[in-house]
C-alpha cells in the first residue's frame, strides 16, 4: 500500500487476530503486536524498532539526495542536509511525544495531525524507495555481469559510477514521494467537503406507492474523529436539505467508545424524515479495537450505552430485524443486520435468518448491511428476493481518483464492491464512502458522501 489512511485499522486488526486467533497466527503476529500497537505502543522494543526502520529508511532515502545535490554549492548541500536530518528529528521526537504522553498533552487536534504527518513522511518515503531500489537493482545486475562476464575489460572496472543511482530515478523518486506526502497534506482540508451524490435506481417489482421514494443514506460517521462540531453540523445541514422521505445510515457510529458521542448527540439529532431514520452497526460499534475496561465500563456496557446513544437521537436501530414500510396502502420491507464480514479479521454478528423470516411477503426488500462483502458472500447466493444492499465500511479508503469514467483505490484489492453502485442481475449494492474519517484526517480525491437515492 502506499497510503497511510488506514494504518490504525491494519495496525489494531493485526493485535485483535492475534488475540482471537493464536492458534492460526503466523510466527511473526506475536512480534507485530509488540512492535507495531499504534494507539499504546508503550514498550521500549517497539518504540526501538519503529524507529529504527526509520532511521534506515531515511539514511537510504538520503542517498538520493546526495545524489541529486552533487552539483550544488558547499553551502547549499550544507543547508539542504541539515533540513533533511531536522525533519527526521522533528518526525523521531513527534512520534516519541505521540507514543508516551497522554492526549491531554498537545491536544486532540495536534496529537492526530502530528501522528498522520510522521505517517506520511514515512509512507512516501517507501513509495519513493520503489524507484530507488529498482535503479540499484539494475546497476547491481550490470556491475555482477562486468565481473562475470567482461573480467579485464573497461567493463569490468565500471568503479562506483557503476553501482550508484542515477540521478534521473533519484529525481523520479523524490518527486513521487513528494506527491503523495503533499496530497496527504492537501488532504486534509477534505474531511469535512461533504459530497452529495444522486442515483436514481428502477426496479420492476417496486410497488407504485414508493416509486419516487428518495433515501438518503450515510454511513460511517466516526464521531470519534471530528474535531470541528461546526462542519460536522453543516454536514447535517447538507443532509436535512435533501428532504429524504426516510435516512438510512449503515454502521460505525464511533470509532471504539460510545461517549465519543457525547458531544454530537445534539447535531446527530437534528436528522428526521417522514418515515424515519433507521440505524445498523459497523465492525467498530462493537469496541474490538481497545482494551478492556476502559473508564470504568466494560465492553459489554459500552455497546448496550452505544445502542441507547442511537434511541437518544432518534435513530431505529436495526439488530438483526425488519420493519415494514408502508405508504399509500402498499408495503415493502427494510432489513437490517449486526456487522457482518466475509473478511476474517472482522466480526460476523449478523445474522441474515433473522432479519429475513417473515419477509416473504413483501415484494421489495432493502438490506441495510455494514460490510459490502455480506452481498457476494451471503445475501446473492442464499437471499436473491434482496433487492437493495446498502453498505459503507471502505471509506474509498480515503484515498484514490474519482474522474468520469475512471475510478481507483487501493482499497479495491481488497474490496471487489467498494464505493458506488454496483448490480447482478435483478440485485443492486450500493457502498457508501463514508460521512466520517479514522486514521487519517483528511481525503484525497474520495470525498465524504452523502447519498441520495432515489427509488423510479
Amino acid at each position: 500500500m502506499i497510503v497511510m489512511i488506514f494504518a490504525d485499522k491494519f495496525f489494531r486488526n493485526i493485535i485483535k487476530y492475534h488475540k482471537y486467533h493464536k492458534d492460526q497466527c503466523p510466527p511473526f503476529l506475536p512480534q507485530a503486536k509488540i512492535a507495531f500497537k499504534t494507539y499504546n505502543m508503550r514498550t521500549p522494543i517497539g518504540v526501538v524498532i519503529f524507529i529504527s526502520i526509520m532511521l534506515l529508511l531515511d539514511t537510504y532515502f538520503f542517498q538520493a539526495v546526495r545524489s541529486v545535490t552533487q552539483s550544488a554549492s558547499p553551502k547549499a548541500r550544507a543547508i539542504i542536509y541539515t533540513i533533511y536530518w531536522g525533519i527526521t528529528a522533528f518526525a523521531i521526537v513527534g512520534f516519541l511525544l505521540f507514543v508516551y504522553t497522554e492526549q491531554s498533552f498537545l491536544g486532540k487536534k495536534i496529537r492526530t495531525y502530528l501522528f498522520a504527518t510522521i505517517m506520511g513522511l514515512f509512507f512516501a518515503k517507501l513509495v519513493a524507495l520503489i524507484f530507488f531500489l529498482v535503479d540499484d537493482l539494475r546497476r547491481g545486475i550490470q556491475w555482477l555481469a562486468g565481473k562475470l562476464f567482461f573480467r579485464n575489460t573497461e567493463a569490468a572496472t565500471m568503479g562506483d559510477e557503476g553501482i550508484t543511482r542515477s540521478v534521473f530515478l533519484s529525481w523520479t523518486g523524490i518527486a513521487a514521494g513528494g506527491t503523495l506526502f503533499s496530497s496527504l497534506l492537501y488532504g486534509f482540508s477534505n474531511k469535512y467537503n461533504y459530497n452529495v451524490k444522486r442515483v436514481q435506481l428502477s426496479f420492476d417489482n417496486l410497488p407504485d406507492a414508493f416509486k419516487g421514494l428518495k433515501i438518503v443514506h450515510i454511513s460511517d460517521i466516526h464521531s470519534g474523529s471530528f474535531m470541528n462540531p461546526k462542519a460536522v453540523s453543516h454536514g447535517v445541514d447538507m443532509i436535512l436539505q435533501q428532504e429524504a422521505d426516510i435516512i438510512l445510515f449503515t454502521g460505525d457510529l464511533v470509532n471504539d467508545k460510545a461517549s465519543e458521542m457525547d458531544e454530537y448527540k445534539p447535531i446527530f439529532s437534528r436528522l428526521k424524515a417522514p418515515m424515519g431514520v433507521f440505524s445498523t452497526l459497523g465492525n467498530h460499534d462493537y469496541g474490538d479495537y481497545v482494551q478492556w475496561p476502559a473508564d470504568g465500563i466494560s465492553k459489554a456496557q459500552n455497546l448496550e450505552n452505544l445502542k441507547k446513544v442511537h434511541a437518544d437521537i432518534g435513530w431505529r436501530l436495526l439488530m438483526n430485524e425488519h420493519v415494514v414500510l408502508e405508504k399509500n396502502g402498499q408495503q415493502i420491507a427494510l432489513l437490517g443486520i449486526e456487522n457482518w464480514s466475509a473478511k476474517g479479521r472482522f466480526p460476523k454478528h449478523g445474522r441474515m435468518d433473522l432479519a429475513h423470516a417473515g419477509t416473504e411477503k413483501y415484494p421489495f426488500k432493502i438490506l441495510m448491511s455494514h460490510d459490502p462483502s455480506h452481498w457476494e458472500a451471503q445475501v446473492q447466493p442464499q437471499y436473491n428476493d434482496v433487492d437493495l444492499m446498502l453498505s459503507g465500511h471502505t471509506h474509498g479508503m480515503q484515498f484514490g481518483v474519482e474522474i468520469p469514467g475512471f475510478k481507483w483505490s487501493p482499497v479495491q484489492y481488497m474490496y471487489k464492491q467498494w464505493a458506488g453502485l454496483y448490480e447482478s442481475g435483478k440485485q443492486k449494492l450500493y457502498v457508501n464512502r463514508g460521512f466520517g474519517f479514522i486514521g487519517y484526517p483528511g481525503r484525497v480525491g474520495i470525498l465524504p458522501e452523502i447519498t441520495v437515492i432515489e427509488l423510479v
